[in-house]
């Protein structure tokens, strides 16, 4: 079939475009052109309005009404479908799941390079190799470095890695003797991958998963619930490595970039292949790169945080979700998904094992795997010669704190410290004070795009005092001189965060390293790696946020002192209490990993709260099943499900005018009230960067008929006159209900 000319038998393009509209868009063929042999999953350059969008094909077939008034597609990008087989029909099944555009969840799977179409990177791995000529005229050249890379060349061909490591600057050679014709660069097999090296023996625990994963046939979910220190890493590696041996890939995805670096460092060592990394902190043309290299079936092992679940795996293997509880891998904005759970629908699609991995698993996983869908894998004690650490809480009511800091733990770090041991203080509040407050009038500053009459919202102290930033919305001001309510100079920081706990811990202890690990001092692309490597295995003091809680293996740590977890204890929020428990749980986990004992002190002035005792004496197995009975009685998840019908607007009645009436076409669709509809109500916060934010929410026992309610009624919001007014969202499974 050729291209379009306006006649009957002329065939019709259904495009996928990255807007927020639920539905495709027709075109005819670019002209001039033959379709593709499979046009399906091509991208395709259109006109849309005055703009031009790259879109996919996502149906090819005769225009319902004829051709006229069709416009013509600009220009094929892609000869063979760049989406296609199993990963087309997951984000297609992912567009209905989450009631999202076609086109804007297949310009989510899609690298950004791809989504402005560029074309398929080339990830093959090159090298030089002098020429017949070339290798003549060796003994006639000058000295000088094309006679030094002629040299080097002669006789073999040397990838272009290895060159960057023998002779820098060898490119401008490399030009000069291809301009003679004496060298030439040539496609190589790349670099053999490190000599693998054997892994510690695992114990009978750890051996029971790795058989039971390895004769695993088609997909089977696995839920490997160990103790922190357990050795999951070790599953993982032995589990890949049998994939790997079979001739498949394997996807391991991480919850954060800051165990990118360290996995790979191991995987590599262990596995002994070329292990790929794909996570934010590359740039568009790298992340590229690794898409390409997966789809290819050249990238044989990839790490990855959330968005890798989307790289295309033509020789699928294994896919493994390391610290699966995680909250990250849950999208927050755009396409609202969650990697864990499409990690679990990708894999029953191409039809191999998946593996859930957590010392602290979430209720919901914990719940499947009791139900049976899931096979549960325990790990019950530390592998080597760890041991678990002790916890002891500390009562600091009425007790004078430094900088938020008792003197039990004071004296802890310092016992700690001359023992050569290092220390973790932990204290999720990075900034310097949570609020800038006038000691005379009580004035306290806060953020003037996220408040409201009856809900302020403080801005965080930091850089000493010096200035002021809302951890909501972002906006920065320098602090006042003078309170702006009555002139005084009285301004004093309230509250302790991470800047604050650093400054005072240097003070104490002048002759230790005090690093500091939060989202402020790691902002660029290798932060944590950099400080953690700074810090070594010297004794000293890391001071950080939930970022150093997931997965950091830290050999010398000694101590963990816990402090200012109170504020968690009494969240409005229902996932709060496991949310804490798991924060809990992973924080102590980092001490006493290796060698030398540790000890967790955990700073309260609650120490007789229901959690807290919970997690003390049965640890978070008997907190999950605690937490379970009371989700069951409230009708919470898992044992409910929910979806979030998001709207804000700069004017504050617009949101609330757009839920009434969302609420109202879903009260009518759902006749039985089989889905139970709360709200509309203010957001828990109302209001952020300048706009009103209203919610309703959507909650039924059973999936089949919320999503049937959902099937019906989302064409027809989209079509309401209150929709153009607001920015509106729909959340499908949330994990908050902000």
């Amino acid at each position: 079939m050729t291209a379009a000319d306006g006649t009957p038998d002329a065939p019709c393009l259904s495009v996928a475009l990255p807007v927020p509209l639920p539905r495709l868009f027709d075109y005819l063929p670019p002209p001039g052109t033959a379709l593709p042999a499979q046009p399906v999953g091509c991208r395709v350059r259109v006109p849309f309005g005055p703009r031009e969008l790259v879109g996919v094909v996502a149906a090819v077939g005769r225009p319902e009404h004829g051709a006229d008034g069709l416009r013509d597609a600009l220009a094929w990008l892609d000869d063979a479908p760049l989406l296609a087989g199993e990963l087309l029909e997951s984000l297609r099944w992912l567009s209905r799941y989450l009631h999202a555009p076609l086109g804007e969840v297949l310009a989510t799977a899609l690298p950004a390079t791809l989504r402005r179409g560029e074309p398929l990177p080339d990830t093959r791995t090159w090298g030089w190799t002098l020429t017949t000529a070339g290798s003549a005229a060796l003994a006639a050249m000058r000295d000088g470095r094309p006679r030094v890379l002629a040299m080097l060349l002669d006789g073999v061909v040397v990838d272009e890695a290895a060159l960057d490591d023998r002779l820098p600057g060898w490119r401008a050679a490399a030009r000069t003797l291809a301009a003679r014709g004496h060298a030439g660069r040539v496609g190589t097999a790349g670099r053999p991958g490190p000599t693998p090296i054997a892994g510690p023996p695992p114990n009978p625990a750890q051996q029971a998963a790795i058989d039971a994963i390895r004769a695993a046939r088609g997909f089977h979910a696995f839920l490997l619930d160990g103790v922190t220190g357990s050795g999951k890493t070790e599953v993982y590696l032995q589990a890949i490595a049998h994939a790997l041996a079979q001739g498949r890939q394997a996807l391991a995805l991480v919850p954060e970039i800051g165990l990118t670096p360290q996995t790979l460092a191991r995987f590599r060592e262990r596995l002994g292949v070329p292990v790929h990394a794909l996570h934010s902190g590359l740039n568009d043309t790298e992340r590229a790169q690794v898409w390409a290299a997966a789809a290819r079936g050249e990238a044989r092992v990839i790490v990855g945080t959330r968005s890798a679940v989307f790289v295309p795996l033509p020789e699928p293997g294994l896919i493994v979700v390391d610290e699966e509880h995680d909250g990250s891998y849950k999208q927050q904005d755009g396409i609202r998904y969650h990697a864990r759970d499409f990690a679990l629908v990708r894999a029953r699609a191409l039809g191999v094992p998946v593996v859930l991995g957590s010392a602290t698993p979430s209720l919901e996983t914990l719940h499947n795997a009791r139900s049976g869908r899931y096979t549960a894998l325990r790990l019950p004690q530390r592998a080597g010669v760890a041991r678990p650490p002790p916890v002891r809480v500390l009562d600091v009511r009425k007790r004078p704190l430094q900088a938020g800091l008792s003197g039990e733990v004071l004296e802890a770090i310092g016992a700690t410290l001359a023992a050569g041991g290092q220390v973790l203080v932990f204290r999720n509040r990075r900034g310097y004070a949570p609020v800038l407050l006038c000691h005379d009038c009580g004035w306290s500053a806060q953020c003037t795009r996220c408040s409201i009459p009856e809900q302020g919202r403080p801005m965080t102290v930091h850089a000493g005092g010096r200035r002021l930033q809302c951890h909501h919305c972002g906006h920065r001001q320098p602090s006042p001189m003078a309170c702006p309510a009555c002139a005084s100079l009285g301004l004093q920081p309230q509250g302790v965060g991470t800047e604050r706990l650093e400054e005072h811990l240097v003070q104490a202890f002048p002759g230790a390293p005090v690093v500091r690990i939060d989202r402020g001092s790691t902002r660029r692309r290798d932060g944590i790696e950099r400080a953690l490597a700074t810090f070594g295995a010297r004794a000293g003091i890391l001071i950080g946020t939930q970022m150093l809680a997931k997965g950091h293996d830290l050999a010398g740590l000694a101590l963990v002192a816990v402090v200012g977890i109170d504020e968690g204890l009494f969240s409005a929020d229902f996932r709060a209490p496991e949310k804490l428990a798991q924060l809990l749980i992973q924080v102590a986990g980092r001490a006493g990993r290796g060698a030398r004992s540790g000890e967790v002190l955990l700073q309260t002035h609650h120490p007789g709260h229901p959690l807290l005792a919970t997690l003390l004496q049965g640890g978070y197995a008997a907190f999950a099943e605690a937490e379970l009975l009371q989700r069951e009685v409230a009708g919470f998840p898992p044992f409910a499900h929910l979806a979030l019908l998001r709207a804000e607007a700069a004017h504050v009645e617009l949101p609330r005018e757009f839920l009434r009436e969302a609420a109202s076409l879903m009260a009518a669709i759902d006749t039985q009230r089989t889905v139970e509809l709360q709200g509309p109500l203010p957001a828990p916060m109302p209001r952020r960067a300048g706009f009103h934010r209203a919610q309703l929410v959507l909650s039924c026992p059973g999936r089949r008929p919320l999503h049937a309610l959902l099937d019906r009624a989302m064409p027809e919001l989209h079509a309401l006159p209150a929709a153009r007014r607001v920015r509106w969202s729909l959340d499908v499974d949330p994990v908050d209900l902000y």
